[in-house]
């Protein structure tokens, strides 16, 4: 029995051993492919896809090459590209394919910045428009030609904020919740508590909504050459417009179809189709991908996204969520690196757990004592997102970039109605006078209530103490401005809590400045947290991580089929969702330092 056993067991190992070896030589062997195919022609025709959600960051995901999704190229991505168009003679154009553009307009106005270099390098950029809207029209705006393929349609109808409420429906489920609000413009609970917005809510969003909205027709104008009022009034009389009626306004520069595009491709180059383009991401591996390649002085960028979490409280999906611990990591990379001279803070985070934003803001501090930080605002950088820019030198960001929202809030389910509507009878035996206070099977009694209300006070005052401190403003002065209240970069600039308008480049040139490093040598970037790659997952033995990485990709082009089929993502972004997510993830009741607007304007 003993020799069958241990039989079975060699079998089992070797059986593993072989199953290892053939995943690592498969990969293998897909690597070598993808890297020799990788070899860039003498001049091409840089061919870029722009759609859908722009995220800050590169997906885990991404770098599988089985794993779907791959040609989803992330802001990072995208500006890194761009840049190094500019100075690279192979390539002879860009084209950029835009389509169902999915981002703050943040993160529009710097990829706009960064067409705007490439074409002032000698570079021409064209732009290609399938079924476009307003913003997949205001990036391509930015370009030196807009084609709308032939038989399509431009829909331009403006821009909107939509908000949801949820307590009505809620209370006749028998639910209900309570707030401590710091303070009156921290709207992010009223989705649970009220039925419409408050008078402080709508001033906010509409402060928004204008800065938004001139913003888009002053680009659009200023980029097309036509009057501001003129194409308000298209906005306003058309709405949804064919190719040719565009092209009369002048709105657009060509109509054509992809085939008659790529034929003149080849009559200019003097190629087949099928050695004319290259690839974003082709382009992107084949000239090093994001990792430094030479052994000159570097400035890491250290990137915050999606929701600020404590250790142990996972973020809500791949990119979603950093917490404490990948910021000391990637903190400690950057300071034991001795080429690193200095660190842009690059934050694109509507914030979250106030403890958690306050513990990396002081790791941060004690990072500047060994070397420079520059902040670098992206698409958002509000509440704890902004907490955590105060440790930079200096703060950068877009002119509609949402940041502010310097306040707390707290927010306690009561669940007693739902028990006594399905007959659920709760017993409970406490010691202590507070012991049963935080259950979420019942109501605070007004001490309790006033507890609640005081803790999260004593929060708020310790933000804006660390404002106070940072952007060398009075506590008075701070809360004026605070309350909650968001602010667009460019109102940010104008109130104090920001000190440059600009982007990734600016805030990577004020970095090189401040470390001395000189302004004639361009400085490597190192990218914080580093991404692993397919391979290092697979040599590291990390299962779980590549099951998580593939699942990832997967899902991301599952969901990318699912709206074709009635836009069904959305439904799971819907105002107030990004609250509600983290709460019933919490264990116990939290402080949040939250965007309180969950607004899209688009």
């Amino acid at each position: 029995m003993a020799d069958t056993n241990r039989k079975k067991g060699g079998c089992f190992r070797a059986g593993c051993l072989t199953a290892v070896v053939a995943v690592l030589l498969l990969a293998g062997l897909g690597w070598l492919a993808h890297h020799w195919g990788n070899r860039l022609p003498g001049s091409f025709v840089l061919r870029v896809p722009v759609n859908g959600v722009i995220d800050e960051r590169t997906s885990a995901a991404t770098s599988f090459p089985f794993a779907g999704g791959g040609q989803q190229l992330s802001l990072e991505e995208l500006l890194s590209m761009l840049d190094r168009a500019r100075t690279d003679k192979r390539v002879e154009s860009v084209l950029l394919e835009i389509d169902a553009l999915s981002a703050p307009a943040a993160k529009v106005q710097e990829l706009e910045r960064s067409i705007a270099l490439l074409r002032k390098s000698g570079k021409k950029v064209t732009a290609l428009l399938n079924t476009p809207e307003d913003k997949d029209y205001r990036l391509a705006a930015a370009c030196d030609s807009v084609i709308v393929r032939n038989g399509s349609w431009m829909t331009l109808d403006g821009l909107k904020a939509e908000m949801f409420f949820f307590a009505d429906p809620l209370k006749k489920l028998g639910v209900s919740f309570q707030a401590a609000q710091w303070k009156k413009y921290k709207s992010a609970v009223e989705s649970f508590t009220r039925s419409s917005p408050s008078p402080e809510s709508l001033e906010e969003t509409n402060a928004l909504l204008d800065d938004a909205w001139a913003d888009y027709l002053d680009s659009v104008s200023r980029q097309r050459k036509i009057g501001k009022e003129a194409f308000r009034n298209v906005i306003d009389s058309l709405a949804v417009l064919t190719p040719e009626k565009a092209l009369a306004l002048r709105l657009i520069d060509r109509v054509a179809t992809e085939r008659e595009l790529e034929k003149e491709y080849e009559e200019r180059l003097g190629k087949p189709v099928g050695e004319l383009f290259v690839g974003g991401r082709e382009y992107l591996d084949a000239t090093g991908g994001m990792r430094p390649q030479g052994g000159g002085d570097r400035i890491a960028v250290v990137a915050i996204t999606g929701m600020i979490v404590s250790d142990g409280a996972k973020g809500m999906g791949d990119g979603e969520g950093t917490d404490v611990s990948t910021v000391k990591q990637a903190l400690q990379t950057a300071l034991d690196d001795p080429k690193v001279k200095a660190i842009v803070l690059r934050i694109d985070s509507p914030g979250g757990d106030a403890l958690a934003a306050s513990t990396m803001l002081e790791l941060l501090d004690e990072a500047k004592a060994r070397k420079p930080i520059v902040a670098s605002m992206s698409g958002v950088a509000a509440s704890g997102g902004y907490m955590v820019a105060l440790a930079g030198s200096k703060i950068y960001a877009e002119p509609m970039t949402v940041t502010g929202s310097i306040g707390v809030f707290s927010l306690k389910p009561d669940f007693g109605g739902l028990l006594e509507k399905t007959g659920i009878h709760r017993e409970v035996l406490t010691r202590g006078r507070f012991a049963d206070a935080y259950t979420p099977f019942k109501a605070f009694d007004d001490a309790s209530f006033r507890k609640f209300v005081e803790t999260t006070g004593v929060i708020y005052d310790d933000f804006i103490g660390k404002v106070s401190r940072s952007r060398h403003m009075t506590p008075a002065e701070v809360d004026a401005v605070a309350g909650g209240r968001v602010w667009t970069g460019k109102r940010a600039l104008e109130v104090g809590l920001i000190d440059r308008i600009g982007g990734l480049d600016e805030a990577v040139q004020e970095a090189q400045k401040l470390a001395k490093m000189g302004a004639k040598v361009k400085p490597e970037l190192l990218y914080l947290p580093a991404r692993k790659t397919w391979l290092e997952y697979l040599l590291a033995g990390d299962a779980s991580q590549l099951t998580s990485a593939l699942t990832a990709g997967a899902l991301r082009q599952s969901l990318g089929e699912l709206q074709s089929l009635g836009e069904l993502q959305p439904l799971a972004n819907l105002p107030g969702t990004k609250t509600a997510r983290y709460l019933l993830r919490a264990e116990e009741p939290q402080v949040l330092a939250l965007d309180p607007v969950e607004v899209e304007i688009k």
